[in-house]
């Protein structure tokens, strides 16, 4: 029987100590390597059946035994894969980063076949993570090639013992003696072993064991055919594997064959997570590769404005560093991505078509996100997103996406038509609105601070402009005798309207005429980029209060305040109307004014 003492073969102890203490993140990954590397070597053997049946003995049943022993300070990964024999156990445990896996794909390769199995392990250093916790490494094996065993035995020191032994059983056993550390001993426990294999390992293929119990589910649910899963099915996965109570709004499923090859299986949540708009929400996918768990946030497989979507991603193809952690390229990631992208866009597109209320439900809880991704990037997303926003309208007060708004507009208007305020009852009587109303013109309520932030970034859809009813120069389909009417009253008035502009000089940068503001007396409507709301806006961020709207005062002159305007001969109480009506005009909007008393004190004087 041959035994002996050596070093490893490629690296030094330096480099040892480096992978073991680098390269993992978190200690708890050694059974993720431990039992993919058990995996790997099950499917060898399994492949290996297909054309020698012999090789299996009476061991036909695959299977991955743990077992923790918190007072003996040990943890067991058993498997009956292919095994070592001796050469290989120094070929490929004796050196680092050589990897048997590697080298069994390549030969199949090579040989011309198709390996109709996966295998995990591509690095060969997985192996080594076990000696974050483990003190003492003790590897026996015998390969299903081999009548005699193989013991291998490391401290991590750099260097490791060999020697032949008596083993009945094919297959694999590593031994891990802990170190008596009492956070590294808690893998010992039962419990805890059992919630990292469904943390990490739930989908291998194979059986693992924990004493007399499966702990892992085989075969993952985004791999079963659609056609055999329930709703119930699906919705039970979300809840138990993303932690809510309630189920999703809607779930993808989707398999993607060809240059690309990925599985995902994502979900809308049914609610806005609690912490979704702080700092501490993070995006992301959970990624698989070949069933087994890699990261739990994978922000590069969703975009920002999606980031309220949960799931999953697994594919076999993925190229990964050599801690199976991060990945080496990200070239396979962005085609995923992208592809990702225009499933999740489309599947939104069809939802809003055929199953609107559910649609409003998610555009009611996430549709600030959707709105954001327009803006972010200059609106470089604009044309991707710009389909999936609704707004509730004038018309039957419903939402009404924009495509449906162009749909339905009358053949003179060439531009779509919108109001924004805090709260749709307000703008509902908004001055200018009944005018609109009477000649059948669809208006969009902008209620959220956003909404006209997104459409100025949107610039246009389908060659139609935006314009607000709130824009100074915003013409209401009036005919030309109403227009020539409207002129010859700013003439006579000219006088009127420059006291007017005088008094509010500081105020307003413009006075008008408007006799389509209803029963109102005032309007004030904005002139330039920056609109009344978004100057309520930019004002609650720091460094903006100086951003101001450029103010148009609009008089009704079939109000009969107007014909008090005509009338005054007293300075001072012209002055005092003024201000009230500007006061008005403001209030209307939302603005605060800035002596409430001031402007109490004016109109009770006028009322007396």
């Amino acid at each position: 029987m041959r035994k002996e003492s050596k070093s490893f073969q490629a690296e030094t102890k330096e480099l040892l100590n480096l992978m073991i203490h680098s390269i993992y993140t978190h200690k708890e990954i050694f059974l993720r390597e431990l039992i993919s590397n058990s995996s790997d070597a099950i499917d060898k053997i399994k492949f290996k059946s297909l054309t020698n049946i012999d090789i299996l003995g009476e061991e036909k049943d695959f299977k991955i035994n743990i077992f923790g022993d918190k007072e003996k300070k040990i943890i067991t990964v058993q498997d009956n894969g292919i095994g070592m024999t001796y050469e290989e156990v120094l070929e490929n445990i004796g050196t680092i980063a050589k990897s048997g896996s590697k080298a069994f794909s390549e030969e199949m390769k090579g040989n011309g076949k198709v390996a109709e199995v996966d295998i995990i392990g591509q690095f060969g250093v997985g192996f080594y993570s076990a000696f974050m916790i483990a003190e003492r490494i003790i590897l026996e094996t015998r390969s299903a090639y081999s009548e005699s065993g193989v013991r291998w035995t490391s401290t991590g020191d750099g260097s490791y013992e060999i020697e032949e032994i008596e083993k009945i059983e094919r297959g694999t056993k590593i031994i891990l003696e802990i170190r008596d550390v009492e956070e590294d001993l808690e893998f010992t426990e039962e419990n805890k072993l059992k919630s990292l294999v469904k943390k990490y390992s739930d989908y291998v293929r194979y059986p693992i064991f924990i004493g007399e119990d499966v702990i892992n589910s085989t075969k993952p649910i985004w791999k079963e055919k659609k056609s055999e899963l329930t709703e119930e099915k699906y919705n039970e996965f979300y809840k138990t594997n993303f932690h809510d109570w309630e189920n999703p709004s809607h779930h993808m499923h989707i398999n993607v064959q060809g240059n690309l090859e990925y599985t995902a299986l994502l979900y809308i949540p049914g609610k806005t997570p609690y912490d979704f708009y702080t700092k501490d929400f993070k995006r992301g996918l959970q990624l698989y590769t070949k069933n087994v768990f890699i990261m739990d946030k994978c922000e590069e497989l969703i975009p920002e404005y999606f980031s309220f979507i949960k799931g999953l991603v697994d594919c076999d193809t993925l190229s990964l560093n050599i801690s199976r952690e991060i990945l080496q390229k990200n070239t396979e990631l962005s085609s995923i991505s992208k592809h990702l992208e225009k499933k999740i866009i489309s599947e939104l597109e069809k939802i809003q078509k055929d199953e609107r209320d559910k649609y409003i439900q998610i555009w009611d809880s996430f549709g600030r996100n959707i709105k954001f991704g327009i803006q972010d990037m200059f609106g470089m997303n604009k044309e991707k997103l710009q389909n999936l926003l609704i707004f509730k309208s004038s018309k039957e007060d419903k939402y009404v996406s924009l495509k449906e708004y162009v749909e339905r507009m009358a053949p003179e208007q060439k531009e779509i038509y919108y109001v924004a305020g805090e709260d749709i009852e307000v703008l509902k009587y908004h001055p200018k609105m009944q005018a609109l109303k009477n000649k059948n013109i669809e208006v969009l309520f902008l209620t959220d601070k956003i909404d006209e932030f997104s459409l100025k970034t949107l610039e246009k859809f389908e060659e139609k402009t935006f314009k607000s009813i709130n824009d100074s120069d915003f013409e209401n389909h009036d005919s030309e005798e109403d227009k020539e009417k409207q002129k010859e009253i700013e003439v006579e008035n000219k006088e009127l309207l420059e006291k007017i502009q005088n008094i509010l000089v500081e105020k307003v940068k413009e006075i008008k005429i408007n006799p389509n503001l209803g029963e109102s007396a005032v309007a004030i409507s904005s002139k330039g980029q920056v609109s009344l709301e978004m100057e309520k806006t930019l004002s609650e961020m720091p460094g903006n209060e100086g951003v101001k709207a450029e103010k148009v005062l609009e008089l009704n002159p079939n109000h009969p305040i107007f014909k008090k305007l005509q009338n005054s001969n007293n300075e001072d109480e012209l002055k005092n109307l003024v201000d009230i009506l500007f006061n008005q005009g403001m209030l209307i909007e939302g603005f605060q004014i800035k002596n409430p008393v001031d402007f109490i004190n004016k109109i009770n004087s006028f009322i007396k």
